[in-house]
């Protein structure tokens, strides 16, 4: 591809940002903030349509997902669950003619606090919320129902909370299968349907739990399983279920859709990281950002960042420094802040919680920061396309 662009789609504590690159990728634009300062945790579009979708929220304002038709100009949301600003409202009328407040009924009450991650495919739009359930819409946003068939889970009353609660952050559509979907709970592990979500196989077993080293870290595997507390998981191209995952202790590989799983963090500095990306057309190369872990400050192993790629399936590592801060670099890239084009090569775009967003226009070769100065990143996706 040479005559398309690339638009970044950022999600921050203070609403969505876009940057905008030209065709060789270079001489990035920011507009926004947009979806009116609300923390944001995941943006993602339909590249067909030019349609946008962010969703996010909190105590104050409810969960809700915004949608734009026309490219991030402008933007109308959905609001799905009660905030505090409701209570606050309806006892101060002064507050709700301020804020131009309505009393109308929201779908799902107070179920829920935050939608923490989207995903669309064949015409349908996912939501993972917090607490973790998930929503599908029809419409494109405008009305949502409950995947009841994973509430109605029968492992639900085992499921923990991780760090930062208990959401339902990952969702990996089959792009050739509708009835297929996989998703990610933090900390109840990886869940897959193959019948449109009527029904739920929990999937985290080990392949070989003979070869499992004993941790006592509470994420570590255990019980012959990977450890529950998955942090971010991808697909890889072509036939077949092959998925990776980057979990709280660990990198991991599944041949069989997640039915079992191998390991192979060997030869990266660290267990801990955010998240995972797989090459568009090549399923053994991937790129992890390794963390030094929970009890350390998450940040990049002795305070130099590098982005470590496989070209063999995890199988062995490489670190990719050029352009990345090797000094007092203390920043995190959360789960669903790395991204990547289908061009070739491949682009890679990652941000970080201080505010920055790095892009990488030869597969990881080279780096530049090309975004700085926004709030908290919490996601990072791609649009591919003429600029909306």
């Amino acid at each position: 591809m040479t005559s398309d662009s690339v638009t970044i789609l950022i999600g921050t504590t203070k609403g969505v940002f876009l940057a905008f690159g030209g065709p060789d990728r270079t001489g990035w634009s920011v507009k926004g903030p947009f979806c009116d300062g609300w923390p944001i945790n995941h943006v993602i579009g339909d590249p067909d349509r030019g349609v946008l979708w962010a969703g996010g929220g909190g105590d104050w304002s409810g969960a809700g997902v915004w949608c734009s038709t026309d490219g991030g100009e402008s933007w109308r949301v959905t609001r799905l669950t009660k905030g505090t600003m409701d209570e606050w409202a309806a006892n101060d009328p002064e507050f709700a003619n301020m804020i131009d407040w309505k009393d109308v009924p929201l779908p799902f009450a107070e179920q829920f606090s935050q939608i923490w991650s989207l995903g669309y495919a064949h015409g349908k739009l996912y939501a993972g919320t917090k607490p973790a359930s998930l929503l599908v819409s029809e419409d494109d946003g405008k009305t949502w129902a409950t995947v009841q068939g994973l509430t109605d889970h029968e492992s639900v009353d085992s499921w923990n909370p991780g760090a930062a609660g208990l959401v339902l952050h990952t969702i990996v559509p089959d792009p050739t299968e509708p009835q297929k979907l996989w998703i990610g709970i933090s900390a109840a592990g990886v869940f897959a349907t193959e019948d449109g979500g009527k029904t739920w196989e929990r999937r985290n077993r080990l392949s070989n739990e003979e070869s499992c080293a004993h941790h006592d870290h509470p994420a570590a595997p255990r019980n012959g399983e990977t450890g529950h507390c998955i942090h971010n998981m991808m697909r890889a191209p072509g036939s077949g279920d092959l998925l990776y995952q980057q979990n709280h202790h660990g990198v991991w590989r599944s041949g069989d859709g997640g039915r079992s799983w191998d390991d192979i963090t060997a030869g990266l500095p660290s267990t801990f990281g955010f998240p995972i990306r797989v090459h568009p057309r090549n399923p053994n190369t991937i790129w992890t950002l390794p963390l030094n872990g929970d009890s350390t400050g998450r940040f990049p192993p002795d305070a130099a960042a590098a982005v470590w790629r496989s070209k063999d399936g995890g199988d062995s590592w490489q670190d990719m420094r050029r352009g990345l801060p090797q000094e007092s670099c203390f920043f995190t890239v959360l789960r669903q802040a790395m991204a990547g084009d289908t061009w070739d090569p491949a682009g890679l775009y990652f941000g970080t919680n201080s505010g920055s967003v790095f892009a990488s226009v030869d597969e990881g070769e080279n780096w530049q920061e090309v975004v700085r100065h926004l709030p908290t990143i919490l996601a990072v996706e791609v649009l591919e396309g003429p600029r909306p």
